[in-house]
């Protein structure tokens, strides 16, 4: 055959009979090594002169790119429609998989490549319509996604199926698998393509036995029941048409999912294909190249056409020889990382017994299952919790791929790379925590990119509890870069050509979109933390509008804390925070003003609410207070006077009036004495048991550590001891569940301590009074001549001790004449 070497002895064709003729078809399993290697095999054996690979057309500029230096599988192609960047669709590639492999053998021999699936234009357009039909209730169950679960069209969509009825495409591997006896698809693969090598024998004769197979399949249970398949078939066709005619059919190599084959192969006219694709909708595309990870291609990530362990068969395809011994080494070093202790001669052990297993099971070398059983046993002395660290980590694994510059993408990309590299910011697939010292300049850059990149929804960290550190200056967060953030990305990429000016804008269409007062506050928030200083002023009118016009105190309750907070970030990350501060305290008088009248009248789930209102407005008063911004007024002492009327006011909740009355006593506003006045009005005989429950509640519970207040203050204790002693039996089974959940929130030692003081009578030696006369550690006044005795330890820790001091000048001073 003109241009065309051939292997002496191979046959032409991927089979017999009419498979002689023609392309040669490669039907196979997408990200399989075995498939991958095969085709290599192939097309060095045919050398055709055109490749044509299942993926969307437009993708052929993009072709060359595979070669550069700078891109390493796993990536995908992204395809995005430019009026709606959110809607897209992704087709994955590892360094396993077929199509890549064949991408590369073109290259390498300056074959051209083209990509013969429905084009993305049309795949992203008829997602939307089976979305609407969906939405409606109009669709019949044969259209809409491949059940991919990443929205890739039907790319990768081959092997994800289930029960062989209309609408649902069969699963081939786990039917011929079945057929062969196995109870286990990936098994089976493992022993017919995976064990199998291609150094010998016909090149051909796996696409061969795959193509009669599907072929087989078809016939018994149709062509699957969807509607896609059809259409994407007809343009295949053509495709491979349209490249025979240009070099002949026996100079085409198509490689495709082995499902597609049987159809290529058919005979249909080219009117059939044509009418088939007549009237498909269509949009304008975009494709790209992005990163991808080996998680990603996991079946677990619902992604329809994945595999249970990228990272095995990514291990399977690399390794050149002794893929078990290999794969226990790496294994091994593993777990050595994580403290365990695993020696060389594990590794021996679990390589035997791996292959033994083998031998046992009637299996050709030994596959996933007995490498992990072989693991389990050896490694991991039978316990399966190093086991999930070793299939997390390597049979799934967090690979990252990358992309070259050179790539085409939205400016928003571009710019978004260029600091992730002035940063040292880089993307990794495995979750990681990062420590940001705010102090630090690069620390507080990485912050506000992160804060930058949360505002356009593109979630690559997330914020956690910085350990050992409650200051500002300091930010926990937990990374992780998933592929579809790419996705978002471009969907951001509307909001501007900049991560700042994209997020700028962004938020300031979020300030006039929010829907009540909170999230206009907590955007304020997100701004300050972000760095956005040209959006701030923005949000900030809309701020202040909304609060103007905001006549819920429960409202203005919620933003207040959020508003204060923002102030405390001025200092490190050297934002002016003037006019949050003049609004906030604006706000604080709303509060005030609307809080005594608002709290009368409520029922128990409203007086709740309430009270955690006037817990954070407590705490937002202080920081108000406290902040560097001007005041007309005194905040605080406002306040203390509102919380003076809550607490006295009958109309008020008890829960409430109880908490006002813990908040006075905590600020030094009233004292233990007129406290436990306070508590026995409410504890009275008139005041109904729930009323004095919920005050108890209100008084000591919520966390605000009124288990210690009764614990130093026997008074009190007594109050609540005598009080519930004298609850009749009726209302008692009423008042209980309150005062368990009061006293259920107190730490084990607190409650022991607790139990100890009523067993003993706290009313009998304290009194109401509170002399504290004869209990141990307590006392009518402080005394200061016990007090004083620990002074000279405290100082000698501290480093202040006088005569110390002294005595380390006179040492140094020896020293100096000594030298």
């Amino acid at each position: 055959m003109p241009g065309r070497e051939r292997v002496s002895g191979a046959p032409p064709r991927s089979g017999g009979g009419a498979a002689d003729e023609g392309p040669l078809l490669l039907g196979v399993r997408h990200h399989g090594p075995g498939s991958a290697r095969a085709v290599r095999a192939a097309l060095e054996a045919a050398r055709p002169r055109v490749v044509l690979i299942e993926g969307p057309p437009e993708a052929d500029a993009l072709v060359p790119l595979a070669a550069d230096e700078g891109m390493r599988p796993p990536v995908a192609l992204l395809a995005h429609a430019v009026d709606e960047p959110g809607r897209s669709a992704f087709w994955p590639l590892a360094e396993f998989s077929p199509e890549w492999v064949a991408i590369h053998w073109a290259l390498d021999h300056g074959v051209p490549a083209r990509f013969i699936d429905l084009p993305a234009a049309h795949t992203l357009a008829w997602e939307k319509e089976m979305e609407k039909e969906e939405a409606s209730g109009d669709s019949d169950g044969n259209g809409g996604s491949d059940g991919n679960g990443e929205g890739e069209g039907d790319a990768d969509g081959d092997q994800d199926g289930a029960a062989p009825h209309v609408g649902v495409r069969i699963d081939p591997l786990r039917a011929l698998a079945g057929a062969a006896g196995y109870d286990d698809p990936e098994r089976w693969w493992e022993d017919v393509v995976e064990h199998r090598g291609v150094g010998d024998g016909d090149p051909f004769a796996p696409f061969a036995a795959l193509e009669e197979a599907m072929g087989a399949l078809r016939e018994t249970y149709g062509d699957g029941g969807h509607e896609r398949d059809a259409v994407r078939e007809a343009y295949m066709r053509l495709q491979v048409r349209a490249a025979g005619r240009e070099v002949g059919d026996d100079g085409v190599a198509v490689v495709c999912g082995a499902w597609h084959v049987p159809a290529l192969r058919r005979r249909a006219s080219v009117a059939a294909d044509r009418a088939l694709l007549k009237g498909l909708p269509k949009v304008k595309a975009d494709l790209t190249w992005v990163p991808w990870t080996h998680r990603r291609l996991a079946r677990a990530s619902g992604y329809g056409a994945g595999i249970d362990s990228p990272g095995w068969y990514a291990h399977l395809f690399g390794a050149p020889d002794r893929p078990v011994e290999r794969w226990m080494t790496k294994v091994a070093g593993l777990l050595r990382e994580e403290d365990r202790l695993v020696s060389s001669a594990h590794v021996i052990e679990a390589v035997r017994l791996a292959e033994a297993l083998a031998v046992l099971r009637g299996r050709p070398l030994p596959g996933l299952g007995e490498t992990t059983d072989a693991v389990r046993a050896v490694m991991c002395d039978g316990s399966d919790v190093p086991l999930a660290l070793v299939r997390d980590r390597l049979v799934v694994g967090d690979v990252l791929g990358e992309v070259p510059a050179s790539a085409p993408a939205v400016p928003l990309q571009r710019d978004l790379e260029r600091q992730q590299r002035r940063l040292r910011f880089k993307p990794e697939a495995r979750e990681r925590e990062v420590e940001l010292d705010l102090r630090k300049e690069t620390d507080a850059e990485r912050s506000r990119l992160l804060h930058r990149l949360g505002l356009l929804g593109v979630a690559w960290g997330e914020r956690t509890v910085s350990r050992g550190s409650t200051g500002t200056f300091r930010e926990t967060w937990r990374l992780r870069w998933e592929p579809e953030l790419s996705v978002r990305v471009a969907e951001a990429g509307v909001w501007g050509t900049t991560v700042l000016a994209a997020a700028t804008a962004r938020a300031e269409a979020d300030a006039v979109a929010a829907p009540d007062l909170a999230e206009v506050t907590g955007l304020a928030e997100r701004c300050l933390l972000a760095g956005l200083s040209d959006a701030l002023p923005a949000v900030m009118r809309v701020l202040a509008d909304r609060a103007a016009l905001d006549t819920d105190v429960g409202h203005l309750a919620q933003a207040l804390p959020a508003l204060v907070r923002s102030l405390r970030y001025g200092d490190v990350r050297g934002t002016d925070t003037a006019a949050l501060a003049e609004v906030a305290a604006g706000l604080a008088e709303r509060v005030f003003v609307g809080l005594p009248p608002a709290c009368a009248g409520l029922d128990a789930d409203a007086a709740e609410e309430m009270r955690r209102h006037v817990d954070a407005v407590h705490g937002a008063v202080g920081l108000l207070d406290d902040s560097p911004a001007p005041h007309p007024t005194d905040l605080r002492g406002r306040w203390r006077g509102v919380l003076r009327v809550l607490s006295g006011r009958d109309s008020v909740p008890g829960g409430i009036r109880g908490r006002a009355v813990r908040l006075l006593l905590d600020g030094g506003d009233v004292d233990a004495g007129e406290a436990a006045r306070l508590m026995g009005l409410a504890l009275s005989v008139g005041t109904p048991p729930a009323d004095a429950a919920a005050w108890i509640e209100g008084f000591v519970g919520g966390g605000a550590g009124g288990g210690m207040l009764l614990v130093h203050d026997e008074r009190l204790l007594a109050l609540v001891d005598g009080w519930l002693t004298g609850v009749p039996a009726e209302a008692f089974t009423d008042v209980l569940p309150l005062l368990r959940r009061t006293f259920s929130a107190y730490e084990p030692g607190v409650r022991r301590t607790l139990g100890e003081l009523v067993r003993r009578g706290p009313g009998e030696r304290a009194g109401v009074t509170g002399t504290g006369a004869g209990i141990a550690g307590f006392a009518a006044e402080p005394d200061t001549a016990r007090a004083a005795a620990v002074l000279p330890v405290v100082r000698l820790l501290l480093g202040t001790d006088p005569e110390e001091k002294e005595a380390e000048r006179q040492r140094d001073g020896l020293a100096g004449v000594g030298r």
